[in-house]
């Protein structure tokens, strides 16, 4: 599987459609899906299978899933692909997710407490899948069970096409400053297969010394990326060693409402309007008239309204 240089990384609530089509618009080059549980697929839950829905603006996309049955994850699998109008170019499968309730579950980064169990999930979702697999880890459940090459290892034997590590261990959660560089080189050291590099990546200079230390084919932007779409045109720009000018913050503006008109669509005012909320939040970060408008939006619930809130932050009218 050839790795796609610049990856917008799956987050859960937050790499939506309309999340993956605006990135995909600014320069990512490959997307992943939120988490899809390989159980409630199995149970037929309507949400979940939405969950897993690709539109040809966001391709190339994975979809991301977990579970901690092999059979269960190769059903999910199977049937994810089968219902699927746009044919996803992977299958995702997360052994790296720290959320206490994935973890207690036996799934995400409780698999990387089992090698052989993880080495026969992948396997297993390898041989029902018409597409790659990909296999998404983190260094370690904590720091003194460092074991992604190991890991690693065992997912390339089972037949992964890439993997994507997170360079924190689970105990680590998203803690600033612990992303562990030099275990996703022995990670690329360790297997033949490409490897994306994930962790603190929110700059260009970040993205670049990441793949110079780490030797990694790619990157994988999660939280650089909230607010900020225009981190793969600027990462992308500094990989060719070309002038990169910012946007401005009208620009920024001009994204979010570009991004909040993509949320309705995908999801209805009712439902997208809430979610808006954070996002329209990210990208005014900073900006003067940025803690009005983030008051003011929870104050409406149509898409012309919120426009006009960030129309208004734009022309610089927040009093």
């Amino acid at each position: 599987m050839e790795l796609k240089k610049l990856i917008l990384a799956p987050m859960a609530g937050v790499a939506d459609g309309a999340m993956r089509t605006i990135c995909v618009r600014h320069g990512a080059e490959f997307t992943v899906t939120e988490m899809v549980s390989a159980a409630a697929v199995y149970y037929k839950d309507k949400k979940t299978y939405r969950l897993a829905e690709i539109t040809q603006a966001e391709t190339p996309c994975a979809v991301q899933v977990f579970g901690h049955d092999p059979d269960i994850v190769a059903y999910a699998i199977t049937a994810l692909y089968e219902a699927a109008k746009i044919k996803p170019a992977a299958f995702d499968v997360n052994m790296g997710c720290p959320v206490k309730k994935v973890v207690r579950g036996g799934d995400g980064s409780a698999l990387m407490r089992d090698i052989r169990l993880a080495e026969r999930i992948i396997s297993a979702a390898v041989k029902v899948s018409p597409v790659p697999v990909t296999v998404k880890m983190r260094a370690g459940f904590d720091k003194d069970s460092i074991n992604a090459p190991e890991l690693a290892k065992a997912a390339e034997a089972a037949g992964a096409s890439a993997l994507c590590v997170h360079g924190r261990t689970r105990e680590d959660m998203y803690k600033q400053g612990t992303v562990r560089r030099g275990v996703i080189a022995d990670v690329v050291k360790a297997v033949n297969i490409p490897v994306a590099a994930n962790g603190d990546i929110f700059t260009a200079e970040d993205a670049l010394s990441m793949l110079d230390e780490t030797g990694a084919a790619a990157v994988a932007v999660a939280r650089g990326a909230l607010g900020n779409p225009f981190i793969f045109e600027e990462i992308r720009a500094a990989l060719g060693k070309k002038d990169y000018t910012p946007p401005t913050d009208a620009e920024r503006i001009e994204a979010a409402k570009e991004h909040i008109r993509l949320i309705v669509e995908e999801k209805g005012e009712k439902a997208g309007i809430p979610e808006s909320r954070k996002h329209a939040a990210w990208y005014l970060k900073g900006m003067r008239g940025a803690a009005w408008a983030r008051q003011t939006v929870n104050t409406v619930s149509t898409e012309a309204d919120m426009i006009k809130i960030l129309d208004r932050v734009s022309e610089g009218l927040t009093v």
